[in-house]
């Protein structure tokens, strides 16, 4: 069973991770989420659930306005041609809908099938802003505890470099 947003918040509380959670009306996309978050100091980031042909997945953490070439994307991390995965896999191994697809979903990925890859540049903001496993609430984390997070989760990002993709 997928945890809950507010057992991720416990969990985080557990790791000693701060972290501050505002409530909002659901968002489904960057520009929803540009107009209801109102001045939210910090990065804000934008999570794609990927695939390629053999079946792998990758959960792709990136600032919010990227650009992406999946193909370019793919190479980069390591996956060939990538496409989205479906939301019926993204319920199946993350435990979240579409547009609510963040890194913290990672603690639903029991069995450690999916790969994590982040913007190199995330790491320079502080804090983080993320959905906290649903879309009506945005979770903002220092860089450091995410990082602290994916490591008790264990999904150890693999960093990429904008340039590259």
């Amino acid at each position: 069973m997928a945890w809950t947003p507010d057992q991720l918040l416990s969990f985080l509380g557990e790791l000693d991770i701060p972290t501050t959670t505002v409530e909002h009306a659901p968002v489904f996309t960057v520009e929803e989420a540009k107009r209801v978050r109102g001045p939210l100091e910090g990065g804000h980031c934008k999570s794609l659930f990927l695939r390629n042909k053999k079946g792998a997945m990758w959960l792709v953490v990136l600032f919010e306005d990227t650009v992406v070439d999946l193909r370019r994307l793919g190479d980069v991390i390591g996956a060939g041609r990538v496409g989205f995965a479906s939301p019926e896999r993204l319920d199946r191994f993350l435990g979240v809908i579409p547009g609510a697809v963040t890194p913290f979903a990672v603690v639903n990925d029991t069995d450690r099938e999916v790969k994590v890859a982040l913007e190199r540049g995330l790491l320079e903001c502080d804090p983080l802003h993320f959905h906290p496993l649903e879309n009506t609430r945005t979770t903002a984390i220092s860089p450091a505890g995410l990082l602290d997070f994916l490591e008790a989760a264990d999904h150890s990002p693999t960093l990429i470099d904008q340039d590259d993709f």
